[in-house]
Order: C-alpha cells, then structure tokens, then sequence
C-alpha cells in the first residue's frame, strides 16, 4: 500500500489555520505565546489555542504544538506547564529541541507523539535511531539532506520522518548557528534570531549576499517522497501571511493528489515570497551557487494586492471535508426522529409528531434535498437513508431546522475537550552540582595533529578523527592521552565516520568527542567513552541528566548560557566549558565560496567580509564549512568566575604552533590576555 504522505502547514495565527485546513492540510503546527522557535510570529495564547484545536478537530487536522527552543532551569516549570496544557486540550503532537524538556513532557503527556525539532540536527540513521530508542515518534530531518540521505534514515529505524519542502533555508545547519546571538544577543536557538546572514557579507568574486539562500522547493519531488515512505512533508513559514500558508498546501495537495505539481501553483508561490526564486539543489545533491538568492524589490512587488485577494477567496469559505451520515424516520403517530453521524459520533433530534398530510405528504426526495443542504459547515452528506411512511405531513423548515440542530450537536460531541490523563509532571529541584576538583582541568581540541610537547598537562587532547594513523601513533608515543574529534556533521558520511572509529579503536583510543546527536550515537554504539560538546546545546539540568541516561559520560554546557547560569546547574554528570577558541558561528553544508571564485583553487580555508569591514575565517572539512569568529574566545583570566565546573576546554582551528603555546600559558598561569578577544556570551546578559 502506497504511504499517505502528510501536508503539515505552518500556522503562526487563527487566519492562517482556517487557510491551512481549507486548503487541504493534514494536520498544523503552532507555537505557543512562550518557548516557540518562531517568538515573533504572532503565535497562540489560551483563547486562540482552543479555537485552533476545536476547529481542528472537527475537519480531522492533526494539531503539533511547537515548543522547540532551549530552556533555562528558571523557565523550565513554565515550559512543562504550558505543554501539559496544551495535552489536556487535545494537542497532538510536540516539537521539542531541548533535551531534557523531550523527557519531561514525555513523562507528563503519555498519549501526545514527541518529535524531534530540526534544531536537534538529525541528519543520521544511527542519530535517528538512537532518539527512537529513547522515545521519540519522529524526527524533523535536516533541510540538508540529499534524497539518498534521507532513503538511508527511513530504512535504518521505524521512527517517522518529516521533511522540509518548502520555505526559507538557513546558510547554517538548523541547531548550529550562534552568529545572531554572537553579535546581536537573539538566539537562533531560543526562537529570536535577528537573520544577520540576510545582510552583506562577501567573499572574492561572490554577490556580496554570500551566506543568504534561495528558499527551499521540492514540491515537484513530493510523489518520490511519499514513495520514499517520508511521513511528513513539511511546509516552513509560521512568520508569513495566512495567503503563503493557504499557496503552499494547495501546491501540494494538487501535487499529491494529481501526482505532479502544477506550474502555476509554483508560480504564485514565488509571487507571494521568494528569495530570487526557489532551490532543490539539497534534495538532488546538486549543491552550488545556482542555490544562492536575496529577497529583492521585484520579489517583493510580486505579492500585489490583486494576488492576495484571488488566494484569500480560495479559503474565504468553509470546507465540508468530514462526512456526515443522516437517518430520518417519519411515522404517523410518532415524533420526528433525525440522527446523524460522523466517524464514531453521532446525536439524534426529536422533533415533533406530524398531521397526516391533507395533500403533499413529505416525500424521500423532499426529505433528502434539505439533508443535503450542509453548505457553511464542515460537513458533507456522504449517506441519507429516510424512513418515511408517505402519509404525514412535514414541513420543510422543520426538516431544515433539525438539520442544523443536529449538525451542531455532532459538532459540540466532536470537539468535546479530549478526556485525557496527566503523567508525571513533578519537577524534583536538584542542588547545585559540586565539582571535587580544586580548578577545572584542562583539555585541548585540535582541528589538526600540530601538538606542542606543553600540551601534556591537558588531561586529554582530541585530534580529527580521519587523521593518519601514523599522526595518531606518535602523539601517543608521545606521552599524550588522546581522543577522536568526530565531525560535527557528516551527511551520507556514517560509514566512513564508523570506519574511521573502527581504527582508532584498533589503537587503542577510546574516547571520542561528539558535538552532534549524530556524532554520539555513533560512539555510544560502538562503546567510546562520549565526550558532549557545546554544540550538543546542553542548556538546563535536565538536558544534563538526559545525556547522562544515554550514556555520555562528561560533556562541555551550551556556549549561550551566562557563567552564573552554568553555576547554577545541577545533576550529577561532569561538565565543562568552552573556554578559548575562534568559536564556529556557523556550520554550513554549501560553503560560501561556491557563490564567488568556487572552490577549485581554495586550499580549505578562506575569509568573509561583512559590511562593516570584518573579515572570517571559512574552514572546510568532511563536507562541510565552519564561520569562525574573527576575535578568539579567552577566558584565561575569568576562570575563577565559573563554579564547579570539571574542565575548561582550548579550541584550537588555524592558530600557529607560537600562538597555540601562548595561548596555553596564558591559561596555566591565568594570565589577562594582551590582546584582542572576547568573553563570549558568559558575561553577556540576554535573554
């Protein structure tokens, strides 16, 4: 049987679910007015969620509430607070980003589905898996994904997937991009990104809008997607207009339901918004700089007013997409019976006892015409069945009337709040962690095997692991205790990464840093001690415990929190801090340069400008490429500002051998660096 692929619909306000269910969605998502990726989207308080579930409801569309953005200790009761609210109203589904929040609403809303926010970068089978084993209905794979990649994930695990297909894309990697807090205080992550990769930045020969993508479409491939076994085709976009929701589902309906996409569907979607039109390069694998756009003016005035209006009048009017079944019985002698039914709903109106008719009686046609008459309402008649004796007398409105006041009632049995039970939505407060460490350790993270002899008194150092296995030999005859840096992300890439581990492990290395779901699943499996890294966005206690049930044995806490919120947490597995490093801002799978000179003559590394001047380091590596930032992250002096954290970990990129010991020995004697750098965001109170 072929797989019914869902149309799920962005909906960031009421207008915008009534498109989306009109015009044929499966089911929405939404955020709540908190903990919403989309915080500036107009999003959903109490009033407003109960008239979309209700509404939902009652054309059978499936409600997923998005609540995926990372949580501190201090919000953490509210956040569970407004999932479980929203689970007792009926919601479906959730959206979650944030470890340890996945967990606790698991516990506490038993019968709603848990899927795995795009944020969490799922971009491997054995990343998939290993959220499926701990719970997870399914995973919102990673808008970078080839067709093959996402063929490979579907066939490792039962787990559902969802798949973008269309909307904006993100130059960086969904879950990875610290560029708009870095430099604006918004979080990508905690739903504020101020988009800053829309604004100029260059590299040589590029536009000078290199780190800015078209919007995502592959509603042509929809079919092969459902072929595929996808569940989910998912349509980005709770921050645009009701008209954008109501142009995309239809696309993609006429797309499913025809079986190829209509030309001119695509077209007024790209008049309503575009960034120079729309890309599939992700999805076929053809990457490149045909993938690059900016919204211009001429995209801008193609959404006319004229345009607007003709989509709005395509959903202006209620759908009848349930079906309704009607049985009126009319005897002499006897009231008015009418029962009607939908699914496993049904009510029955009484009306009253008929005359016998002294010319017209009321006859089955009759009848069967005003039970039709269903216009307005969400519902179609599927089934009459009259039982009529053909001697009384009817009125027509009575007949009407009782239609209507039928339909009502089915309706208020439908979207009758659901009867659902709570779990377990105790919170038990955990003290502060205490470390039984004097001061934090050291540890070192290499992007190269270029180690000075002085780096012994780091209690372990990571090197790349595809390094040779001779570099590898020698640091460890060296004196060095070493581990594995996998990549961060590796898409199609799984069995070279397990190849590669297979043979660090035949050395004897057992430890392997993972910055990725993807990377630790990998090393769990293949029985590594798994180091977490700050991109795996450690952001509360409960994100702590959770990477300690799975199996991680210490891990470095989210590079967005304050040094007194790190202080504050607590749990029992050991942590650490990024504590020096040009820090990534973001990771993207098409490098900005293939958008000016290409890469044939780039040696791996590069730089970017950005329109005030400022210029970055690009680094490329098993198929990706870093923006690192351009002032280095110290911390050799401020150390004695974090409590109770483990170890303070040195991030080293393209600093030189001289550069890599000076930086050591600012942090062995805690010295203040003399030269330009930052703090970072520990000392940088936002929100």
């Amino acid at each position: 049987m072929k797989n019914k692929l869902e149309i799920l619909a962005p909906c960031g306000s009421l207008d915008s679910v009534y498109a989306a269910c009109r015009m044929g969605a499966d089911a929405v998502y939404i955020g709540l007015s908190r903990f919403s990726a989309r915080e500036y989207a107009t999003n959903f308080n109490d009033e407003d969620l109960i008239k979309a579930l209700t509404y939902c409801r009652l054309h059978g569309v499936k409600v997923h509430i998005a609540i995926n953005t990372l949580i501190r200790d201090d919000e953490f009761q509210d956040a569970l607070n407004e999932a479980v609210k929203a689970y007792l109203l009926g919601a479906d589904a959730f959206i979650v980003q944030d470890w340890g929040l996945s967990q606790k609403i698991k516990s506490a809303c038993p019968e709603a589905a848990l899927h795995a926010s795009t944020q969490m970068t799922v971009h491997t089978p054995e990343g998939a898996a290993l959220l499926y084993k701990w719970g997870f209905d399914r995973v919102v794979l990673a808008r970078e994904m080839s067709r093959n990649e996402i063929a490979e994930v579907i066939a490792a695990c039962p787990v559902e997937t969802e798949v973008f297909v269309h909307g904006a894309l993100c130059m960086c990697v969904s879950g990875q991009c610290y560029l708009s807090a870095t430099f604006g205080g918004r979080s990508g992550n905690r739903g504020r990104c101020a988009q800053p990769c829309r604004l100029p930045f260059s590299v040589k020969g590029g536009t000078g809008h290199d780190l800015s993508l078209k919007d995502n479409c592959t509603i042509e491939h929809l079919n092969d997607i459902q072929q595929m076994g996808v569940t989910s085709a998912k349509i980005e976009g709770r921050m645009k207009r009701p008209e954008y929701t109501a142009a995309a589902v239809k696309a993609c309906r006429t797309a499913l339901d025809s079986g190829k996409a209509d030309p001119n569907d695509i077209d007024t979607l790209r008049k309503v918004f575009s960034r120079s039109g729309f890309t599939d390069g992700y999805y076929t694998a053809k990457r490149g700089r045909s993938m690059f756009g900016t919204r211009s003016k001429e995209d801008v005035t193609a959404a006319t007013s004229k345009l607007l209006a003709q989509i709005r009048s395509t959903y202006k009017d209620e759908k009848q997409s349930r079906p309704i079944s009607f049985e009126l019985t009319v005897k002499s002698g006897e009231p008015v019976r009418l029962t009607a039914s939908s699914d496993d709903y049904s009510a029955e109106i009484i009306g009253s006892v008929p005359e016998i008719a002294q010319t017209l009686p009321l006859t089955s046609e009759n009848a069967r015409k005003a039970l039709a008459k269903t216009g307005g309402t969400a519902f179609f008649a599927d089934k009459i069945d009259c039982k009529i004796d053909g001697t009384s007398a009817v009125a027509l409105s009575q007949i009407n009337k009782m239609r209507r006041d039928a339909i009502d009632e089915l309706s208020k049995k439908i979207t009758a709040n659901v009867k659902r039970a709570k779990g377990n939505d105790e919170l038990i407060i955990s003290e502060p962690y205490i470390t039984a460490k004097n001061e934090p350790a050291l540890r070192a993270v290499f992007a190269d095997c270029i180690v000075p002899d002085e780096f012994k008194c780091c209690e372990i150092i990571f090197v790349p692991l595809f390094s040779s296995e001779d570099e590898i030999t020698q640091l460890i005859k060296r004196g060095f205790n070493v581990g594995v840096k996998l990549p961060r992300v590796f898409f199609g890439g799984e069995a070279r990464v397990k190849k590669a581990l297979d043979a660090a492990l035949t050395l004897g290395i057992t430890d392997a840093y993972c910055a990725s779901i993807g990377a630790a699943a990998v090393a769990l499996k293949m029985g590594c001690k798994v180091h977490g890294g700050f991109s795996l966005n450690v952001y509360n206690t409960y994100s702590l415990e959770y990477l300690c049930n799975i199996g991680v044995c210490d891990t470095e806490v989210s590079i967005e929190l304050t040094n007194e919120q790190i202080n504050a947490l607590g749990g029992t597995i050991p942590r650490g801090i990024a504590a020096y490093g040009h820090m990534p801002l973001m990771i993207t799978r098409n490098c900005p340069n293939v958008n000016g000179g290409g890469c044939s003559k780039c040696s791996g590394k590069s730089k970017i400008t950005d329109r005030k001047g400022k210029t970055f380091t690009l680094m490329c590596s098993s198929g990706c490429t870093e923006l690192l930032n351009c002032d280095a992250l110290v911390l050799s002096d401020k150390l004695a500002y974090f409590r109770n954290i483990d170890f303070a970990a040195l991030h080293f990129t393209y600093e030189s051998m001289e550069e890599r010991l000076e930086i050591l020995d600012l942090y062995i004697k805690q010295k203040k660096p003399d030269f330009k750098c930052t703090g970072g965001l520990y000392f940088y109170s936002y929100k």
